[in-house]
């Protein structure tokens, strides 16, 4: 039976006027459908943006999705809110919206843009749901402050929910609630002490990994509901791990039941396409400059702390947001109003995210994946800079791996592709990252960069994780790197889990474990790896023996630990370095260990004697193994 659509509203004057200003940033509490009950009656009260529409009605399965059956109401405030409460409608009824245009007289079918959960795809409609759930992670919310915190360890395990793990027997990717039980077991016992989801927002492609999102308020229905993947957070915060969120502010695509053109008009696209349109992505970019639109995203990112209880977000794309000429020739893109590249309104835009996400939540983080030199990503907007907490250091990812595919005997011409990174490397809070985009695309996956026979590939390997480690900096390494993954990713397949019933393989996975526990266990790893007092050369220009050594400083003295890497197959024996003060020289971490798949090589308790070298007082004499790093402690 037809049942009206009733006057109703869940906007104030005040929601109102902060949405125009672009101000209002908890959106999802008004927008959307929600589940509610008017004068005794059980429906679903249903709000949606589209100032450029004649006429906006709600289609779906429980009116035979037929246009004019339950009109929506546009407010009189000229906010071009359309709004209205049909009763009858329950959770898990499909729904889109149906918009007459009064441009061109468009008629257009939409997805609602802040809609709870999504029709699998390739099907597209919305389907109305809650967000009812009993959270039980009040001790790892209550706690984020110390354990997610810039002096924390900082180890982050980046994995494609569709491609970590299938089940074989039906040729799927697991559920949330699988996961829920397998990959948070499996991340704790490597012992990362995060770990970040590929965007898990819902998305029509899946080669775009993601990346391309349609509902930005919606988890992927591919692996289950909201409130399983609300289990799957509160799982990994059980065990203690903290869950960050990859978030895409930067595009989205042209799909017709998305953003783009929503109501006829480019409502949350730039109308100019030099500003609105990404000819790398073939995408839509966001109007930074348009109230509603900024609260519009501000409200997604708040959304994703609040109700899914992440523990922060990774920004994608921050670089094509901050330049107008990004990936443009010239007469293709227009200059601002000072002359420069710079995008002032998406700069304005991520200083007021920042501060609104720090403001509204203790201990969280937003991190950066910025490739360019643009200055003071990582620090306060107070300060003049753009307001995360880290930001992806692609400039060692580059020359790291670039060293290291060179054959180890021409190393020695190379010694600054490995130390450059210690000029800059304070002046942001850097993560390091080894993520998903080095192993796509022909670039090989780590292990197949690596030069040499095939244990000199797998010493390599250990070797790049333990610098990559005892290197200032958060950690984020993609998934398949802890296992020695032969094949570049593939997001359509598992990873090869069957590789760890060789050597080789479990030693790579044994030495990534033993590293994130070595990075937990010392405070000299973590509690100054964002500043320069953390970290001091001992020898950084034996470029003969391609060799380096540094020492890393925690608060105590006592905690400082000596490190020692040696990229070249050769044993070094008799190896001199310089000490800070005189004792007894304790190895407590070798990349050679058998146990992960190395030679043995090792080092016994030394004597720290008074004979100069490196600019110190005192040295020890001690064995570097082939491909190798050793991390020391003075007693």
């Amino acid at each position: 039976m037809k049942k009206d659509v009733q006057v109703h509203s869940f906007f104030s004057d005040f929601d109102i006027s902060l949405f125009r200003a672009g101000k209002h940033f908890r959106l999802y509490e008004k927008f959307g459908a929600h589940i509610t009950e008017v004068d005794g009656e059980k429906g679903v009260y249903f709000a949606v943006w589209a100032p450029s529409a004649k006429n906006v009605s709600v289609i779906g399965d429980f009116n035979y999705w037929l246009e004019g059956e339950h009109p929506l109401n546009v407010r009189w405030d000229g906010s071009g809110i359309w709004e209205g409460f049909i009763p009858g409608v329950k959770k898990g009824d499909k729904y889109k919206y149906k918009i007459q245009s009064n441009v061109n007289d468009m008629t257009l079918e939409k997805a609602d843009p802040y809609a709870l959960k999504c029709e699998r795809p390739p099907n597209t409609a919305s389907i109305v749901w809650d967000l009812d759930y009993k959270w039980k992670d009040k001790k790892h919310i209550g706690s984020r402050k110390d354990k997610n915190s810039l002096e924390s360890p900082y180890s982050i395990y980046e994995l494609h929910l569709g491609s970590w793990r299938k089940n074989m027997d039906e040729n799927r990717s697991l559920t949330y609630t699988e996961m829920a039980d397998e990959l948070v077991n499996y991340v704790k016992e490597c012992g990362f002490t995060h770990v970040e989801f590929m965007p898990i927002m819902e998305y029509p492609y899946d080669p775009s990994w993601g990346y391309q999102l349609t509902g930005y308020f919606a988890p992927t229905s591919r692996f289950g509901d909201p409130q399983e993947f609300m289990h799957l957070v509160d799982a990994f915060h059980a065990a203690g791990i903290g869950v960050i969120l990859d978030w895409v502010p930067s595009h989205f695509p042209e799909d017709k039941h998305g953003l783009g053109l929503f109501d006829g008009s480019h409502l949350y696209e730039h109308p100019d396409p030099r500003r609105g349109y990404h000819p790398d992505w073939k995408s839509l970019i966001f109007n930074y400059g348009r109230n509603e639109v900024r609260s519009f995203l501000i409200s997604n990112a708040i959304f994703w702390l609040d109700k899914y209880h992440a523990d922060g977000l990774r920004v994608d794309a921050v670089a094509s947001m901050l330049y107008l000429d990004y990936s443009r020739e010239d007469g293709e893109w227009e200059p601002n109003e000072h002359g420069g590249r710079e995008n002032l309104e998406a700069i304005s835009f991520v200083r007021e995210l920042n501060q609104e996400v720090y403001k509204s939540f203790e201990g969280v983080q937003t991190i950066a994946e910025e490739s360019t030199s643009f200055p003071m990503v990582s620090r306060p907007v107070d300060l003049g800079g753009l307001g995360f907490g880290m930001k992806w250091m692609m400039g060692w990812m580059h020359d790291t791996l670039e060293y290291f595919k060179k054959d180890p005997i021409y190393r020695r011409y190379h010694q600054n592709d490995i130390t450059f990174s210690m000029t800059y490397t304070f002046t942001e809070n850097f993560v390091l990252p080894l993520s998903h985009d080095e192993v796509v695309y022909g670039k090989h996956s780590l292990l197949g960069r690596m030069p040499g026979d095939e244990w000199q590939r797998f010493a390599n390997l250990r070797l790049l994780y333990s610098y990559m480690f005892t290197h200032p900096g958060a950690k984020l390494l993609f998934m398949g790197a802890e296992i020695g993954q032969y094949e570049e990713w593939n997001y359509n397949t598992s990873l090869d889990w069957h590789l760890l019933q060789y050597d080789y393989h479990k030693g790579i996975k044994s030495l990534l474990t033993g590293l994130n526990k070595l990075y937990r266990k010392e405070p000299a790893l973590y509690e100054k790896q964002f500043v320069a007092e953390g970290f001091e050369w001992i020898a950084y220009d034996d470029s003969e023996n391609s060799v380096l050594s540094y020492i890393r400083k925690g608060e105590d003295r006592k905690d400082d630990l000596i490190i020692v890497c040696n990229f070249t197959p050769s044993v070094l024996e008799n190896y001199r370095v310089g000490m800070p003060r005189e004792g007894k020289l304790k190895e407590i971490f070798s990349s050679d260990k058998r146990e992960f798949g190395g030679s043995g090589v090792s080092n016994k308790q030394l004597k720290i004697e008074e004979t100069a070298i490196h600019g110190k007082d005192f040295s020890a004499s001690i064995t570097i193994p082939p491909l190798g790093t050793v991390v020391f402690k003075i007693l």
